[in-house]
């Protein structure tokens, strides 16, 4: 497939690329990821000044209404620079649910992520439901009124704990996943709360991840909701999370492929100037044909994640057919990739110094968010 960037896209690809060269050198990421903060609000204001957190959302909502294949192109750019900021959270996995909320709520949240005032996180995993989006333990109920006895139709409550809430340490809001009715595991009644981190009964345990971002477990204790917290309907919200779900894989696809290349480049000098033996180690036919696999992991990488994010508005059984199938390259691409990067650089692959690991690292979380390589091998063969 012949896959051609418009003179727009690649002027924003080359905006990313300038700004990355300025702003996030490996020493420069190092020094952010190892600050108390673990990220740069410098490079998330600049990052706003760009106009990058607008890149999905409409004109009418303040955005510069692009679509899936820009929003690639960025989620690319940042994984080759290894950008700690948490653009997929906030702009792609947050922004996807509130972009189609209600107009009010459009007009309350959106300003304040596209000018970088606001960083948001999206609560949905529990400890029991490795990788189902139903399975849900978190509840929602409907506030009483001080005799206990007259429901009270425009509040709810709040209750349970969620799991690694990735870029939570950061975030001022959070989606958060609830049940709403039904049992456990069921796809009818869950719903969608937007829950300010600072409101009451709301707790933190933050922690670096191995990818070196942050992440969090969240306590909700009687957390009191009004109806305007509501995303959607009531009870109806799993569609949508499986929508935005899908979005989400395609760009952490993305970020994947330009973690990979970056990968892949680096191999190919160190095996061009290594020495062993009086040559080049990468004379060695062994090692060209190991680099040769590597590439052609790439390739398919990157044909998977074009497809997939050209297939985001397509029906939901071709969407779901094409994030499950992308996810499964990419998780063992990821892994082909990296431990190859690391062995071909020998013990150097291994040293905090070199970016490698790093790479490596990055790839290992992106495997196993929204899902691993079993889960969306399972889910592709049973979608019809």
């Amino acid at each position: 497939m012949d896959f051609s960037f418009s003179e727009e896209q690649t002027l924003l690809r080359n905006t990313i690329e300038s700004f990355l060269q300025d702003n996030y050198g490996f020493v420069a990421r190092k020094a952010i990821i190892k600050s108390e903060e673990g990220m740069s609000n410098k490079n998330w204001q600049q990052i706003a000044e760009l106009g990058l957190l607008g890149v999905p959302f409409s004109e009418a909502d303040g955005g510069l209404d692009f679509g899936p294949v820009e929003t690639m192109i960025v989620a690319e750019e940042f994984g080759k620079g290894l950008v700690v900021e948490p653009y997929i959270q906030t702009v792609v996995t947050c922004g996807g649910f509130l972009r189609r909320a209600s107009e009010e709520q459009r007009q309350e949240h959106l300003p304040k992520i596209i000018s970088g005032e606001e960083i948001w996180a999206f609560a949905y995993a529990e400890p029991q439901g490795r990788f189902n989006l139903s399975d849900i333990k978190v509840s929602a109920s409907k506030k009483s009124s001080s005799l206990g006895r007259i429901p009270s139709n425009d509040a709810y409550i709040l209750n349970g704990n969620k799991c690694v809430v990735s870029a939570a340490p950061w975030a001022q809001k959070l989606i958060v996943t609830a049940r709403t009715s039904g049992e456990q595991a069921e796809k009818e009644g869950i719903s969608l709360f937007v829950v300010d981190k600072s409101a009451p009964g709301v707790s933190t345990r933050d922690y670096k991840t191995v990818d070196g971002s942050m992440a969090s477990e969240v306590l909700f204790e009687n957390v009191t909701l009004n109806s305007n917290s509501l995303i959607g309907e009531e009870g109806k919200a799993y569609p949508l999370i499986e929508l935005v779900a899908d979005e989400t894989i395609a760009a952490l696809c993305a970020e994947a492929i330009g973690a990979m290349s970056v990968l892949n480049d680096a191999t190919v000098e160190y095996c061009k100037t290594r020495k062993q033996f009086g040559q080049p180690i990468g004379k060695f036919q062994v090692l060209q044909h190991r680099m040769v696999d590597m590439f052609m992991q790439y390739e398919q990488s990157v044909s998977m994640t074009y497809m997939v994010n050209l297939k985001l508005d397509e029906s939901e059984t071709e969407r779901t057919k094409a994030a499950s199938g992308a996810k499964v390259q990419i998780c063992n691409a990821s892994k082909f990739i990296g431990q190859n990067a690391v062995q071909l650089h020998g013990g150097m692959g291994m040293t905090d110094e070199l970016n490698v690991g790093h790479y490596f690292k990055r790839l290992a979380m992106i495997e196993t968010q929204f899902g691993n390589a079993d889960h969306h091998l399972k889910k592709y063969s049973s979608v019809s």
